[in-house]
Order: structure tokens, then C-alpha cells, then sequence
């Protein structure tokens, strides 16, 4: 019954309807008890007022995610609650602690994703949506801070989801506490993967649902001290055995049979099997396929299941050879036999299939038979053989397969926990239960008999958790409250399982004797119980009875009882399988002990399951509880349709609407302080004056409505049930007179208003009237004055026409007589002019021809001269032409010296490996030799010393008579020879062993000499080969260098000299790929070869010198670079130092050289301290400069440019300079080109250059993931701070205490502007590229958005339209920093925040519900998809005004989109994924900068005063 309210007119309750089980309406008439509501459905009832529930008109539309902050806590309220969230597809719902899930009855991956726990890891409960994950992440982090057990109960009846629901916390617990294996699957792993196997033998379609568990699984997941998974134990409770022999329409058998029949063909032929309608245990009813389901496909993956859980090949196939013999054993059907009350196989197919079920079962035919057919009886005195009739026979037939098959199903259990593995070490486990639901059909059997005692046991275990936390609940708060009483099941438990009495022990007992029936146990029930409030009989039946559960009455059928609690194997069957050839069949039935054998205990299957059942709970007890009541809101199995009767069915069976009812016994409404100010303080305006704290002011407002029975506590008010609704009544009625003194105000102002509007008018009309008059008066005016104007203009007009006329005419007669005057003068010049050209251009071309004459002959004399010049350069050419083939026939030469070196040295390995062979084998026969010799010795030994003993004996022996001594000296001769002849033996075997052992060390140091002979000849032939690189180096130079001479000896004037030519340096390379100049180290002669300079001692001292100058080079050059030596002309000193190094060194063409290697680790070592900006920044800074320089460098040898030819050097001559001077005039552009070429020169870049570019690339990347990575660490606790506005209470605000101070939301806002500005800053004094600057603020707005954005979906109080103006009113402040700092640094950052922009701006828009789905899409939000603006739409609430979301027919559309969309898995996530790759390449970074800024650049100081970087400073 509702409790007692005060309704008035105009109230909004709820109505118990027989359709749909609550309908809402409004009180339409009062008359005392009786009360007259218009339902919204249209019709009009007439009820009491105690059977009504009030409705909250100030609920949310889309619901609440926990229904304890509902305001009126009841049926209807709870239902209300559920559909309305089940309707927006949000299918998880809180009561508390106690999660509630609809089953959707479609796919929703996005809500499952791995993104998707990530949000919920180490959130707290109840920060972010309902989810299973969040239970498991709250069991998990329970576990690990407090060090106790948890454990998670799944129920719900058969269809709800209780599997998945298993499978989503396994998943999380995976995830959370998984740990890389080094070899095969990690536990959690195998835990999950063994889904698939328990399923396939363990589920089967029932009427509800497609995939139901017909068994209960308690999982065990162990965890070590780090919180990782090192364990785990599946535990099972009675599996449903009668399912494999019976199958009522339109059910299916367990789903390994269907698998197996739909197995690949040689497997069917291997099984003899076919398809599943020949098969008497699959064919009993008609459905034998399941929609969206391959039952091929799934017998491989459950092969694929069952390897990972650790069964072999043959292991599954000993498995699936028993399934097929279950079938096999259906398909035996029995008929008459020969003697009376026998009977034997039907026809020749019960025959093929009694040999195949034996063929398979590896047992003998016969016996199988006569265990089918047969029964032995054992008596005192003889044992009797009994022949059973063909109906007892089938009934023997079948049980055979049941036990079979429990038996198979246990052994999979067992090897599935033996593979896992159990950590006996292991301190905490989290236990995940999915149990069955409370079941009641038409017929009801032993099964759902089991199943709701279960259900009953684990709802007195729901009671006391849920009135526990109620305690708790009441003492966190500091209230005074007394004991609450709720209805304990334990008589119903009592009456079910109490010995002796209850009726599992009458079924016990009845089973013990061989004449009972289900009809006598019926009886005794009857007798025993007749008085029983909890069980009752049918009137129109003799063998059934009724049990008052929880839940509801049921009523069970007694004729299977006495069967199905026989937990006993016959002995034929047992000693049939116990004897099968297959390993594996024989381990299924193990041979009993004697004594169990001889035991005369019963043992039942109801015994056996209440043993189980009181561990299970006993497990439970000891940990931390949590649960999740599976729902299904249709009996269709179809989504989108929400049964109200239903669901409330199987609430009441899960224990919810008890743990409803139990807090409604209590203080059933909880409102925090500010809330209940905001809510109810009109009631009592004066506690809003500022006066009182929200304690006092919640006091003083429940002291002057005068409730009574309510609590105080810390920080919400308590009220018991029906205080909330007369609440209401009475704030309704405040707001009622409210309401007719703002009516009265508005009318009253609209009168007022309409008046002066009246008055107004008429003032306007007045002066419009009086300016008319007045205007008219002017207008006269105006015209007189103008025709006296336009009278005086006329006749002005007149007399200045006449006098232009005159003026006109005296101009053109003085115009003629001048313009006669000119053509005469100009006449008589142009004919002057005309002579003196006529004169100038013939004296001109005397001229010309004389000059002409005079220039062919200085052409002729000089072309003679440069000939003969020619000539003589032609004569030098030959000779360095002569000079190039000897060193082509030297090198040919020591090429063939190589060759021979070469093959001496494979000689010299075949012949040093040979006799090391011989070596080996002759050292092991001498060891064996040794060995022989040592062992005959030690026998030798052991023999002497065994006589001395034997003679030491003899003698201490005392006669008997007399002491008569005797000594046999033949004896003692032949033994001292024997010794001597040992002690020789030993002395030559230790001289042989002395010259092996010489021989060894002689051999020792032959093998040393030679290896070191052969190394010697590896140098030798690694020098030759290093000379002849050298010679063909200088050969290519020197072939370049005629090619300059021949080109100089063209452009050459005649008066340059071939003895001006600078001497050619010849060039050395080091081994370290460094060059060196000779001429400027050496003053020998030119004339002198190459070939002699390598060959010389003096260059090869020279060479190592010049190698260990150059590692004291790097070494400076590591040790000033490493520090922070500073910028210069905004470029990084560092960088451009180590280019120049390296540039002048010659290190980006060696072929080898450690100077790279050595600048990496320098820069991995520099940057270890990734926690430093400011570091990390001038490292990207000098990174990013070097990685430029080496970019527009070095270039891949063979590529087009790479070589560039070399250009003749600048003619001296007179004429040449003045040749060049002609072609080109120098430019500012040519200028600036050729000062960049003097910075960057490109070079040929061989494989270690390129190799450090690469890396140098890798480190720029790294530097800058880093930084970003750090101010994004920073910003994500702000920006938690950011999402939500600071609530604050209507009296709250009044007060002067409760002003912001430095946790204010503009300060939250600012510390992201202070940490922005604080990076920029810094990122700008190490002149980091801007290119870089933008990217990494770019990324972190993306950042930014996505976490602002996720938050926004996961949490329903941000999506409130004063959230939103806090938030748009903190995008503001980024878009003001972005129009700040420029584009330059800023980029499209402010772009990157488009997702969270077009949300906060929907939250702000008034109206909403008049926008169409058109214009949120087109012109609101386009960028968000329509599962991101159904999120916002579902979730938005109006904390300020109440104003509405948008329309019903908007959610429909969003909801048909979302329909069609929903097998997308990726069209179906909502939520968005932080892009952390790196945004740039190479090229990018290349194009930002340019070589001239690097012409101002001044290298480091400290290397300035090293005499061996003088070369800087050029």
C-alpha cells in the first residue's frame, strides 16, 4: 500500500492499471477516501487514496542513473525510472550499490570498447555512468586497498544477460589485473577463452533465450600482492542432466550436439553421424537451428577454445567420440523379447547403433547390451540376473547418457581449472557468480525446485547485505535510528532444508526405499506440512504441492522427484566404462573403493547441491558483495520493446523492490542539504536571508512545516516515507498562491502598460498634427524666396552668354595670325637639321670601315697565340696521362697480391683446422688411455690394500692351543714383485702422461703461432685492400683534377701561366673515415707518387696521431656541446657547432666512424630528465636545427645533384674580368645564395651519415612527444576541475562565507591559461621552431577536446545548461589565448576544440525543443554524429530554468539512425580517442626554416680558444 499522502486537485500519482501495471495521471476530484484521476491514457478511474503513489512532476525526463536520489523511492517510480532509460538506450541503471541491467537484445560495442575501460579505470563509483565495468573496478580497487575478498552475483532469470553481463567483468578484470606472459596464454586469458568450451557443453536454447546457462558457475580469479591475476578456479552447480535425454518444443538439447552433427565431413564420418533430425535425443523437438548462429563456425571455435585451455588433439577427440556415442545411444530403441518381461534391440538400426556407441565408447557389445537389457541383483545367499522390459530398458538407456554426459561435463571442468592453475599463494580473489535466476514455468520439476532454493538462499544473503549498507548508510551519517525489521526468508529455507523435516530430507528418505512412488512422497509432504503457512496443496491434484517463495507461489510436480534426486551410477554401467579400452572413458568411471563400494550411506543429488550451496555461500560471507540484477523487458527477445509487468515480475524476483521495501522502512528519502534548500526552501523564506548555514536553515524549514520522525544528518536530510509527498503538497500550494499574485501582478501591469500606450499615441498624433501645419507655413516661404533667385540667375546668365561670345571671337583671330608665324620658323629648322644629319652619317662610315680593318687583323694575331699556348698544355696532359698508368698497373699489381694472400690464408684456416681435429682426436685417446691406467691402478691399490688387511687379521687371530708363528715368505716375495711391478707400471704411465702433456703445450703453441700468423696475414690483407681503395680514390681525383686542368687550359687568357696552378693536395683518408690534407702537413715534392707516400713508415705514424688527435677533437667537442652553451641570433649554438664539426672533419662521406654513435648517446644521455620543460625544449631546439642543416645537406650517393662537378676557378685576365662582368651583374639575391652556400654545403652522405639523420629524426620526435606528453599531464587533473561548474544552493549564494576563493571556476580555467603560457614561454626562449610550437598546442587542444568532450557523454550533471555557459565561458579564455599568442604559435589549435564548441553551444541555446533534426545537424552541430547528439539529447537537464530538451520527434529519428547504424561498430562509439602520433615529418620542419638564417651564427666560445677548431671561426 502507498503511504498515506494529502492529494489535492491538480496532484500528479500513480495508478496500479491491470495492463500496464502503474499508469500516471492527475487528481481530477477529492471526495474523503475515494479520489477521481484522468489517466494519461484518456480514461478516468476511480480509486482510494491509499492505494495511490505520488508521482514526481520534477523528475528528469531521461531518468536518473541511481534511483536512490529518486524523490519518491516505490514501484512505479523505480519502473518509471527503467523504461524511461531503457527507451534512450541507457540499459544500466544504479539502486545504490546494486546495478541493474536491461538487456538491450542488440549489439552495443561502442559501450564495451577497450576506450571505454580505460574511462572507468580508477574512477570512482558513480563518478561516470552505470556500467559493469565500474562494479568490477570498484570490487577490484576494494581488494587492493582494503585487502579484502570481493565477489560480484549476476542474476536475473533465463534471457536477462547474466552471461554477457559474466563476460564483461572477466573482461575488466583482465584487463585491470592481466599481465604479459612469456610463453602460451596468460590466465586471464585461459579464463576467458573457457567461456566458449563451458558454453558449448553447458547452454542450451530455452523458451527465453537463445544461449541459457543450465548450470550455475562461480569464478574464482585469483590475484597476488600487486593486484595481477595468478589464478583462477571455475566452480559448477548442477547441471541440467534431464536436458539430455528430454527436449520439450521449441527448446534445443546443449549445443555440442548440433556442433557436432554440423562438424566438418570427415569428422561426421569419423562419429558416423548425420544431420541432428535423425537423432531420437535432438529430433523431440522441431527447432534445430538458431538465427545468426553457424553452428560449423562454432565447432571450430570451440575446438580453437579448447586448445587454449589447455586440451589436447586427442584429449577433444575422446570428448567429441562420447558425445556421438550419447547420441548414438538415444537413437537404441527396444522391443520384446524372447523370455518374459526382456526385451532386446528393436530393428538393424537399433542394432547399428548399439555397435557404433560401443565402437566408439572402446567397450564390448555385448556387455553394452546386457547392461541396457539386464540387471544383476546381489542378495546374501546368490546373485540373480534380472531382465528388464523394453520401457525400463529405455529408461536404463537414458540414464546411461545422463551420467555419461555429467560425468564428461565435470571432467571439462576439471581440466579447465588443472590448466589454468590455482596460486595456493594467492591473499585476495574476486569471485564472479552467474547464477540462475528464480524460475517458474507450467511444469515445474526437481530442477526449478534446486534452482529457487538457490535463489532463496542468495535473497536472505541480498537482505542482510542490503541492510547492512542501510546501517551503514545511517551511522556514516550520525542519525539516530532504530532496528528495521524485513521479511526473512528463513522459513521458507526451513521448510526446504532443515533436518529432519524438510523436505529435501523426505525426499532423501523416500529415495532409500525401493516401493516408493512419487505418489507416498506427495502424501508425506501433505501430512507433514499441512499446517505449514509457506506450503500449501492444489485442489486438483493428488501429487503436487505449492511453496509461498519471495518471489511468488509455485507449484512443483512430484513424478520425476525420486529419479532425479537418485545421485547413484548402476553397477553394470560402472563396471561397462570402467573396463573401455579408451583411456579416457575408463577415467570418467573410476573403479569405487571397497568401502564406498560396500557403504550403505545414501546419496542424493538434493543433498549433494545443498552441501554445494552451503560452501558457495559460506565463500560469499567471507568476502565483500557486490551485485548485478539482469532484467528482460520482453518475453520477444527482441529490443525496444519494455514490458512494465515483466519487468516488475522479475524485479520483485531479484530482490529489488525487497530492498526497495526495506529502505522505504527506514528513511526511503535522502536529500543533500542544498538540494533540499533549493527545492523546498519557499516553504520558509526567511532561511534564505543569508542567516543561517544549510544545517540550520534545513532545521529551522522541517521545524516550521512541522514534520515529525525526520533526521539530520552530516550532510543530507532523511525523511521517512510520505514526508517528501506532503512536502510537495505543500510547496504546490505555495506556488499555487505564487502563481495567482503573478497573474494578479502581470494584469495589472498589462492595464498599466496598455494605458500609457494609449496616452502615448495620442501625444504622437498631436505633435504630428501641429509639425504638419507648421511645415506647410514654411513651405511657402520657401517658394517666394526662390522665384526671386531664379529671376536674378537668369538675367547673370544672359549677360555673361554675350560677353563669351565677344571674348570667343578676338581669341581665334589672334589664334590664326600666330599660328601662321610658327609653321614658317619650324619650315626653315627642319631644313637645317636635315644637312647636318646628311653630313654626320657619312663622316660615320669612314670611320667604321677603318675600325672594321683594324679588328680582323688583332683577331688573327690572337687566335695564332692561344694555339700555341694550347699546344704546350696538350704536351703536359700526356705526361700526368703517363703518371695515371702506372698507378693503374701498381694497383693492378697488389690486387694480385691480395688474391694470393687471400688464398694462402684459406690454406693456412684448412690446415690449422685439420690439425686441431687431429689434436682433439689424439687428446681424447690419451684421456681414455689415462683413464684405463688410473682405474687398473686404483684397483691395484684397492687390492693390496684388502691383503694387508687379510695378513693384519691373520696375524691378530689368537690360537687356541699355543701362539705358533708362521710366515709364508713365498706368499710375501710374489707379493712384493707384484708391487714392484705396479710401482714400475705407475712410474712409466706417469712419464707417458708427462710427455703428452708436453706434446699438448708443443701443439698449444704450434695452433697460437699459426692463429696469430693468420690474423697477422687478415690485417695485412685488410691494409692492402684499405691502399687500394686509397689508390682508386686518388686515381677518380686525379682523373677529375685533369678533367679541371683541360677545362682551365680552354678558359684560360694567354697571358695566365700553367706554372700558376696551386699543387693538387693529395688527399689521405684515416680509418676513422676522417681526411686529412698532405699539403698542408707535408713539404715533399710534387713529383713524389701516392704510392710511395702510403708505402712510408713516416705516414703510418702519422696516420695514428692524426687518429688519436681526432678522437681528443669529439671528446671537446662532446664535453662543451653537452652543456647549455646558449643561442645565438636566435638559432642554438650547440647545433650549428656540431654541424660545422662535422663538416669540416669530412664525417657525413667516411665510410666508418664512432663520432655519431658518440653524439647519440650524448643526446640520450642529455635527456633522461624528461620531467624538466625548459631542458627538454633546448634540446628539441638544437635537435630540430641540426636535423635541419643535416636535411639540406646531405644528399644519397647516386642521386641526382649529389656530385656536383667542380667549377673552374674565376679568370685573372683583364679580359675575362670583363667578360663576366658583361654576362651577370652581381644582386642582393645572388648575394644572399652564395653567404647561405658558405653556411650549408651539400655532400655525398654514405651510410653512417644517413643512419644518424634517421636517429637524429627519431630523438627530434621523441623530445616532442615528451613535452607534449608532460602538458598533458598537467592539464588532465585541470580539466576534471573544468567539466563541471561548482553547484551552489539558492541560500548558499546569499551568504558571504560561501564566496570563490582560489578553487573559484575562473581559477581552474586560468591555471590552464598559466600552465599554456608558462610552456609557450618557455618554448620560445630555447627558439624552438614555430612549426614544432604549433603542432604540440595544436595536439593538446585536441586533448583538450577529447577529455572535455568524453567527460560531457559520461556524465549526466555536465550536461546541464549551467555547465554549459561554465564551460563556453572557459572556451572563451582559450580562444582568447589563441588570438594572442598568433597564429604563428597557436596554429588551428582553437579548430581542434570543434567537438566540445558545437556541444556547449547546444546546452546553451534556449528552445530546444522547437529545432528540427535538420538544424542540429546542418547547422548546430555538423561535426558530431547523430550516437553523440542522442547521448546529449538523452542526458541534457536544465538545473536553472527546468526549460525542456528537445522534442520526442527528434529522439525518434536520432533512434531509427542509430537502429540502422548499430551493427557499425565503429559508427556506433560516441566517444572520441586522443591522437598521440607524431604530426610532422622531416620535410616539414626543412620547409619552416631557411639557410640564411644561419649566417649571424657564432659558434661556441669555448672551442674557440682550442687551437684545433681554429677552422670555426673562418
Amino acid at each position: 500500500m502507498a503511504a498515506t499522502t494529502i492529494l489535492v486537485v491538480g496532484s500528479l500519482v500513480w495508478v496500479e492499471d491491470s495492463d500496464f501495471a502503474w499508469i500516471d495521471g492527475e487528481v481530477v476530484e477529492v471526495n474523503g477516501e475515494d479520489i477521481k484521476v484522468l489517466c494519461t491514457s484518456g480514461k478516468t478511474v476511480v480509486v482510494k487514496a491509499s492505494n495511490v503513489y505520488p508521482k514526481d512532476a520534477e523528475a528528469p525526463q531521461c531518468g536518473v542513473d541511481d534511483m536512490t536520489k529518486l524523490s519518491y523511492l516505490h514501484e512505479p517510480g523505480v519502473l518509471q525510472n527503467l523504461r524511461s532509460r531503457y527507451d534512450m538506450n541507457e540499459i544500466y541503471t544504479y539502486t545504490g550499490n546494486i546495478l541493474i541491467a536491461v538487456n538491450p537484445f542488440r549489439k552495443l560495442p561502442h559501450l564495451y570498447d577497450s576506450h571505454m575501460m580505460a574511462q572507468y579505470k580508477g574512477a570512482a563509483f558513480g563518478e561516470l555512468s552505470p556500467h559493469p565495468f565500474a562494479v568490477a573496478d570498484a570490487a577490484y580497487r576494494l581488494m587492493i586497498n582494503e585487502g579484502i575478498s570481493q565477489s560480484i552475483l549476476v542474476s536475473g532469470e533465463s534471457g536477462a544477460g547474466k552471461t554477457e553481463s559474466t563476460k564483461l567483468l572477466m573482461r575488466y578484470l583482465a584487463y585491470m589485473g592481466g599481465r604479459a606472459a612469456a610463453e602460451g596464454r596468460t590466465v586471464e586469458q585461459q579464463v576467458l577463452e573457457s567461456n566458449p568450451v563451458l558454453e558449448a557443453f553447458g547452454n542450451a536454447k530455452t523458451v527465453r533465450n537463445n544461449n541459457s546457462s543450465r548450470f550455475g558457475k562461480f569464478v574464482e580469479i585469483q590475484f597476488d600482492r600487486r593486484g595481477k591475476i595468478s589464478g583462477a578456479a571455475i566452480r559448477t552447480y548442477l547441471l541440467e542432466r534431464s536436458r539430455v535425454c528430454q527436449v520439450s518444443d521449441p527448446e534445443r538439447n546443449y549445443h555440442c550436439f548440433y556442433m557436432l552433427c554440423a562438424a566438418p565431413p570427415e569428422d561426421i564420418q569419423r562419429y558416423k553421424l548425420g544431420n541432428p533430425r535423425t537423432f531420437h535425443y535432438l529430433n523431440q523437438s522441431n527447432c534445430y537451428e538458431l538465427d545468426g548462429l553457424d553452428d560449423s563456425q562454432e565447432y571450430i571455435a570451440t575446438r580453437r577454445a579448447m586448445d587454449v585451455v589447455g586440451i589436447g588433439s586427442d584429449e577433444q577427440d575422446a570428448i567429441f567420440r562420447v558425445v556421438a556415442a550419447i547420441l548414438h545411444l538415444g537413437n537404441i530403441e527396444f522391443a520384446k523379447g524372447k523370455e518374459i518381461d526382456s526385451s532386446v534391440p528393436q530393428d538393424e538400426k537399433s542394432w547399428f547403433h548399439l555397435r557404433t556407441a560401443a565402437e566408439l565408447l572402446m567397450c564390448n557389445e555385448k556387455l553394452l547390451e546386457d547392461s541396457l537389457c539386464k540387471r544383476v541383483i546381489v542378495t546374501r545367499d546368490e546373485t540373480i540376473t534380472k531382465w528388464l522390459d523394453p520401457e525400463s530398458a529405455a529408461l536404463s538407456r537414458d540414464a546411461l547418457a545422463k551420467i555419461v554426459y555429467s560425468r564428461l561435463f565435470d571432467w571439462i571442468v576439471d581440466k579447465i581449472n588443472s590448466s589454468i592453475g590455482q596460486d595456493p599463494d594467492s591473499k585476495f580473489l574476486i569471485g564472479v557468480l552467474d547464477i540462475y535466476g528464480f524460475e517458474s514455468f507450467k511444469t515445474n520439476s526437481f530442477e526449478q525446485f534446486c534452482i529457487n532454493l538457490t535463489n532463496e538462499k542468495l535473497q536472505q544473503h541480498f537482505n542482510q547485505h542490503v541492510f547492512k549498507m542501510e546501517q551503514e548508510e545511517y551511522t556514516k551519517e550520525e542519525i539516530n535510528w532504530s532496528y528495521i525489521e524485513f521479511v526473512d526468508n528463513q522459513d521458507i529455507l526451513d521448510l526446504i532444508e532443515k533436518k529432519p523435516g524438510g523436505i529435501i530430507a523426505l525426499l532423501d528418505e523416500a529415495c532409500m526405499f525401493p516401493r516408493s512412488t512419487h505418489e507416498t512422497f506427495a502424501q508425506k509432504l501433505y501430512q507433514t506440512f499441512k499446517n505449514h503457512k509457506r506450503f500449501s496443496k492444489p485442489k486438483l491434484s493428488r501429487s503436487d504441492f505449492t511453496i509461498c517463495h519471495y518471489a511468488g507461489d509455485v507449484t512443483y510436480q512430484t513424478e520425476l522427484f525420486l529419479d532425479k534426486n537418485k545421485d547413484y551410477v548402476v553397477a553394470e554401467h560402472q563396471a561397462l566404462l570402467g573396463a573401455s579400452k579408451c583411456s579416457f572413458v575408463s577415467g570418467l568411471f573410476p573403479p569405487l573403493a571397497e568401502e564406498s563400494a560396500k557403504s550403505s550411506k545414501f546419496s542424493s543429488i538434493g543433498s549433494l547441491f545443498k552441501q554445494q550451496l552451503q560452501a558457495l555461500l559460506e565463500t560469499l560471507s567471507s568476502t565483500e558483495p557486490h551485485y548485478i540484477r539482469c532484467v528482460k523487458p520482453n518475453n520477444l527477445l527482441k529490443p525496444s520493446i519494455f514490458e512494465n509487468k515483466n519487468v516488475l515480475q522479475q524485479l520483485r524476483c531479484g530482490g529489488v523492490m525487497e530492498a526497495i521495501r526495506i529502505s522505504c522502512a527506514g528513511y526511503p528519502t535522502r536529500k543533500p542539504f542544498d538540494e533540499f534548500v533549493d527545492r523546498f526552501g519557499l516553504l520558509a523564506p526567511d532561511v534564505l536571508d543569508g542567516s543561517f548555514d544549510e544545517i540550520a536553515a534545513c532545521k529551522k524549514l522541517l521545524e516550521k512545516v512541522g514534520l515529525q520522525g525526520y533526521q539530520i544528518g552530516k550532510t543530507k536530510v532523511f525523511l521517512r516515507a510520505g514526508q517528501m509527498a506532503e512536502l510537495d503538497t505543500r510547496r504546490s500550494e505555495v506556488l499555487g498562491r505564487s502563481a495567482s499574485i503573478i497573474q494578479r501582478k502581470i494584469r495589472s501591469f498589462l492595464a498599466r502598460r496598455s494605458f500609457i500606450m494609449l496616452r502615448r499615441s495620442v501625444l504622437q498624433i498631436q505633435s504630428v498634427c501641429r509639425g504638419q501645419l507648421a511645415r506647410n507655413v514654411y513651405e511657402g516661404m520657401r517658394r517666394e524666396a526662390a522665384s526671386l533667385r531664379i529671376q536674378r540667375d537668369l538675367r547673370m546668365h544672359l549677360a555673361r552668354k554675350a560677353y563669351k561670345e565677344l571674348c570667343s571671337s578676338a581669341v581665334s583671330i589672334q589664334t590664326g595670325m600666330r599660328g601662321m608665324a610658327a609653321r614658317n620658323e619650324i619650315r626653315f629648322r627642319r631644313q637645317t637639321r636635315a644637312a647636318i644629319i646628311i653630313q654626320s652619317q657619312c663622316r660615320k662610315y669612314l670611320v667604321r670601315l677603318h675600325y672594321l680593318k683594324l679588328k680582323k687583323a688583332a683577331i688573327a694575331t690572337q687566335c695564332a697565340w692561344r694555339g700555341r699556348v694550347a699546344r704546350k698544355e696538350l704536351r703536359k696532359l700526356k705526361m700526368s696521362a703517363r703518371e695515371t698508368g702506372a698507378l693503374q698497373a701498381a694497383k693492378n699489381k697488389l690486387e694480385k697480391q691480395v688474391e694470393e694472400l687471400t688464398w694462402r690464408l684459406q690454406l693456412e684456416k684448412r690446415m690449422r683446422v685439420d690439425m686441431e681435429e687431429a689434436k682433439t682426436q689424439e687428446n681424447a685417446k690419451l684421456q681414455s688411455a689415462l683413464q684405463d691406467v688410473q682405474l687398473q691402478f686404483k684397483e691395484t691399490k684397492e687390492l693390496l690394500a684388502k691383503e694387508r688387511e687379510a695378513a693384519k687379521r691373520a696375524v691378530e687371530v689368537v690360537p687356541l692351543i699355543q701362539e705358533v708363528p708362521v710366515v709364508d715368505n713365498v706368499m710375501l716375495e710374489k707379493l712384493t714383485s707384484e708391487n714392484e711391478k705396479l710401482k714400475a707400471m705407475v712410474s712409466s704411465l706417469e712419464k707417458k702422461i708427462d710427455e703428452m702433456e708436453k706434446k699438448f703445450e708443443e701443439t698449444n703453441k704450434i695452433s697460437e703461432e699459426r692463429l696469430k700468423q693468420a690474423l697477422e696475414a687478415e690485417s695485412k690483407i685488410v691494409q692492402l685492400k684499405t691502399v687500394m681503395h686509397r689508390l682508386e680514390e686518388k686515381i677518380s681525383d686525379m682523373e677529375s683534377e685533369n678533367q679541371v686542368l683541360r677545362q682551365q687550359t680552354l678558359l684560360n687568357s694567354p697571358v695566365k701561366k700553367i706554372s700558376q696552378h696551386p699543387p693538387i693536395p693529395v688527399i689521405l683518408h684515416l680509418e676513422n673515415g676522417h681526411h686529412m690534407d698532405e699539403a698542408n702537413k707535408s713539404n715533399e715534392p710534387q713529383s713524389v707518387t701516392p704510392v710511395k707516400k702510403v708505402g712510408t713508415e713516416s705516414d703510418g705514424k702519422l696516420r695514428r696521431s692524426n687518429l688519436e688527435r681526432q678522437h681528443e677533437n669529439v671528446d671537446a667537442l662532446i664535453n662543451c656541446v653537452i652543456k647549455d652553451i646558449g643561442f645565438s641570433h636566435g638559432k642554438p649554438v650547440a647545433a650549428f657547432t656540431i654541424y660545422k664539426c662535422l663538416l669540416h672533419w669530412k664525417s657525413f662521406d667516411a665510410e666508418r666512424t664512432n663520432v655519431f654513435d658518440r653524439l647519440i648517446q650524448m643526446i640520450g644521455s642529455a635527456i633522461e630528465n624528461e620531467a624538466n620543460n625548459g631542458h627538454m625544449a633546448y634540446w628539441l631546439s638544437n635537435t630540430s636545427a641540426l636535423l635541419f642543416l643535416l636535411q639540406k645537406s646531405l644528399k644519397v650517393a647516386g642521386s641526382s645533384g649529389a656530385t656536383p662537378s667542380r667549377k673552374p676557378p674565376p679568370p685573372t685576365s683583364l679580359f675575362g674580368r670583363m667578360t663576366m662582368g658583361f654576362r651577370s651583374s652581381p644582386s642582393s639575391n645572388n648575394l644572399a645564395a652564395a653567404a647561405a652556400l658558405a653556411v650549408v654545403r651539400e655532400v655525398e652522405a654514405k651510410y653512417p651519415a644517413l643512419l644518424f639523420k634517421q636517429q637524429l629524426a627519431a630523438y627530434v620526435e621523441k623530445i616532442y612527444g615528451i613535452i607534449r606528453d608532460n602538458l598533458k599531464k598537467e592539464l588532465s587533473s585541470l580539466l576534471s576541475l573544468c567539466i563541471q561548474a561548482p553547484r551552489t544552493s539558492k541560500g548558499s549564494v546569499l551568504r558571504s562565507g560561501r564566496s570563490f576563493g582560489k578553487d573559484s571556476p575562473s581559477t581552474h580555467w586560468q591555471n590552464i591559461i598559466d600552465s599554456l603560457n608558462t610552456l609557450l614561454g618557455t618554448l620560445k626562449e630555447n627558439f624552438v621552431p614555430p612549426v614544432l610550437i604549433q603542432k604540440i598546442f595544436t595536439q593538446t587542444f585536441s586533448y583538450i577536446n577529447v577529455q572535455l568532450f568524453n567527460s560531457l557523454l559520461l556524465r549526466r550533471e555536465c550536461c546541464t545548461f549551467s555547465n554549459g555557459e561554465y564551460v563556453k565561458t572557459g572556451l572563451a579564455e582559450l580562444e582568447l589565448w589563441c588570438c594572442q599568442v598568433k597564429e604563428e604559435y597557436a596554429g588551428s589549435s582553437w579548430d581542434e576544440l570543434k567537438h566540445i564548441r558545437q556541444a556547449v553551444g547546444f546546452l546553451v541555446i534556449h528552445q530546444k525543443y522547437r529545432i528540427s533534426y535538420d538544424e542540429i545537424t546542418n547547422d548546430l552541430c555538423p561535426i558530431l554524429s547523430v550516437q553523440q547528439l542522442y547521448r546529449i539529447c538523452t542526458l541534457y537537464w536544465d538545473d536553472n530554468y527546468n526549460t525542456r530538451s528537445v522534442s520526442p520527434d527528434v529522439i525518434s529519428s536520432m533512434r531509427v539512425l542509430m537502429t540502422e547504424d548499430s551493427n557499425d561498430a565503429v559508427g556506433s562509439s560516441f566517444l572520441l580517442d586522443d591522437n598521440s602520433s607524431i604530426p610532422f615529418s622531416v620535410d616539414d620542419l626543412s620547409n619552416s626554416l631557411q639557410e640564411k638564417e644561419f649566417l649571424e651564427v657564432k659558434p661556441a666560445e669555448e672551442l674557440l680558444e682550442n687551437p684545433a677548431f681554429q677552422f670555426l671561426d673562418e
